[in-house]
């Protein structure tokens, strides 16, 4: 009998409801609270930067490193995010994130902290970037408004690609949710759902889209998509090779069928997982 997979919304909408009513241990709940509160002011943070930064094209930031130092300061703003979240990614990385929370319960919050110190990263390179000063192009008129639409369309393509991986997962609640409830934290299934259905890697591609669709132009916000779409490109493949691990079979015949991050105009018939 083929059981339907939970949809992320009722998974995340589940898991909320089990946080409303959380087993005594006032400590546990403390921590819980504050890792929670921690990982999504700090990602809204990190979320509102990204946006308004790449709005006005890296031309408004918080940086000033005195040239030519400020180029080498953005390239390791830029170098900083992939070296670490991918290495994060990795078994000693999540040994590593383990270690980072308090009472034994780090490895409940692995995708808490996880979230925390991604959102960090991205707060740092769009808060603290120099900008160069030089403004290429700039959308006027009917153009600012079709390309903002479209700004807007890659951001909710990215939110979307998002809550069909797991939102509970991507956002970093599933960690503090699961010590709030005192259970171990259960992953979603392999994403083949949605946008999921149509290329294997919406998230990043959804996320490479919000650096190429903005209304300004220079070289800082070149440099950027540049740099945050090769990342996009490459790293999937070590997100394969784990589910490749963990799913066998299932996955390679997901592979088969579904296109890695350019959909196809072939008509493939698709089967649930």
């Amino acid at each position: 009998m083929n059981v339907t997979p939970a949809s992320p919304l009722n998974r995340l909408w589940t898991l909320a409801l089990g946080t409303l009513r959380p087993p005594p241990g006032a400590a546990r709940i403390a921590l819980a609270l504050a890792y929670g509160l921690l990982c999504h002011i700090v990602f809204g943070l990190a979320v509102l930067a990204m946006m308004s930064a790449m709005f006005f094209g890296m031309s408004e930031s918080f940086g000033r490193v005195p040239a030519p130092w400020s180029v080498l300061a953005n390239i390791a703003l830029i170098v900083q995010f992939p070296a670490v979240h991918s290495l994060l990614l990795s078994s000693h990385g999540s040994r590593f994130l383990a270690k980072l929370a308090p009472m034994g319960h780090g490895k409940t919050l692995l995708t808490t902290t996880y979230a925390i110190i991604a959102s960090i990263q991205l707060l740092a390179i769009f808060a603290f970037w120099t900008p160069s000063g030089i403004i290429w192009w700039r959308a006027e008129g009917t153009g600012l408004v079709l390309i903002c639409a479209i700004y807007t369309l890659s951001w909710l393509l990215l939110i979307w690609a998002s809550f069909d991986a797991g939102a509970e997962v991507q956002s970093g609640a599933l960690g503090w949710m699961s010590l709030m409830q005192k259970i171990r934290p259960v992953f979603p299934d392999m994403p083949t759902r949605g946008l999921f259905r149509v290329i294997r890697q919406p998230i990043y591609v959804a996320f490479a889209l919000t650096t190429w669709t903005v209304p300004v132009w220079t070289p800082d916000q070149l440099g950027l998509a540049l740099g945050l779409t090769l990342y996009c490109l490459v790293a999937p493949t070590l997100k394969e090779r784990r589910f490749a691990r963990r799913y066998g079979d299932r996955f390679a015949a997901y592979k088969h069928r579904v296109p890695y991050a350019f959909p196809t105009l072939r008509r493939v018939k698709h089967h649930d997982e």
